[in-house]
């Protein structure tokens, strides 16, 4: 059973993963992706470093550490964070987290592709259930004239890389903290992008307006601050169905944020799909007994 507290801190992280994809796509109208994943993800590094140092937390990784750093950090960083900002750059925001956070799926399928997972009648439904969402998009950005089914593509690899990171994740041996390893793979990632971002776009002006500053600030605080300090906070206490109703519900709050941030009316074919992928998540995360009583319902 939640606490209160937990509740709430849990609402508020859901509420903060959703409303962050129409943050990012307001953002780049003022800024070019590579320098806003570079700027935000270096606030956060530097932020999470003080506050985990204040804690107590070990920062400092030796020997082997740094290479999990490194062969983490390119799939669960710097795969998933490049290719996302180029997915929100050319698709609709709330388009794009669904897409996105369809990785708890593939990160089944990936599973029983590589590793010899079972692939269960509900990892089937999930799999079933997120080629009809991407399906469905994919046909209307072909048929939209200002479509970009190639967005499409871009954030399915994005979710992709997640679930390959995801899967590293589970396998490795760790003896450095959570905390330490999440600082570290931002912060070497953080210095790939300021490089990708010095050769392949403009030197921007950083004259922004006053929402834009806040919109980065967003990202360094919230999205890359608050929000990985929650998460590290409740995922040690979070039972399986708890944390597995936030990851569906992110989606949804980032379609329907979308229309306020960026004004971005979804479509039916939107709608459709969210229903699919959180349906499709739900059959991977959920455990057996509460799904069969969510299908009841």
């Amino acid at each position: 059973m939640l606490t209160r507290q937990q509740a709430a801190s849990l609402v508020a992280l859901t509420l903060m993963w959703g409303v962050n994809w129409p943050v990012m796509k307001l953002s780049l109208q003022e800024l070019s992706p590579l320098y806003f994943r570079a700027v935000t993800m270096t606030g956060g590094a530097l932020w999470l470093f003080a506050f985990y140092h204040h804690r107590g937390i070990r920062l400092q990784p030796v020997g082997q550490e740094w290479r999990s750093i490194v062969t983490l950090g390119l799939p669960n960083m710097l795969g998933w964070h490049t290719l996302a900002i180029f997915g929100v750059a050319a698709l609709a925001s709330g388009r794009a987290a669904i897409l996105g956070f369809t990785m708890p799926v593939w990160t089944v399928l990936l599973g029983a592709l590589f590793f010899g997972h079972q692939l269960t009648r509900r990892s089937t439904f999930a799999a079933l259930a997120v080629a009809g969402a991407v399906g469905l998009l994919l046909m209307d950005e072909f048929r939209a004239m200002a479509g970009q089914p190639l967005g499409v593509v871009v954030m399915l690899g994005a979710a992709i890389s997640w679930a390959i990171g995801t899967l590293m994740m589970r396998r490795a041996q760790l003896t450095l903290p959570v905390e330490a390893l999440t600082v570290w793979m931002m912060g070497l990632t953080a210095g790939v992008l300021w490089v990708l971002a010095l050769v392949f776009e403009p030197w921007p002006t950083w004259s922004f307006s006053p929402l834009m500053w806040g919109l980065l600030a967003y990202g360094v605080f919230m999205n890359y601050g608050f929000a990985q300090i929650i998460w590290f906070s409740l995922a040690r206490h979070l039972p399986p169905t708890t944390s597995a109703m936030s990851i569906m519900m992110v989606p949804l709050i980032g379609t329907a944020s979308a229309t306020v941030i960026v004004g971005e009316w979804p479509r039916w074919q939107d709608g459709v799909a969210v229903i699919c992928v959180m349906a499709a998540i739900a059959a991977v995360l959920l455990p057996a007994g509460a799904w069969r009583s969510l299908i009841r319902r």
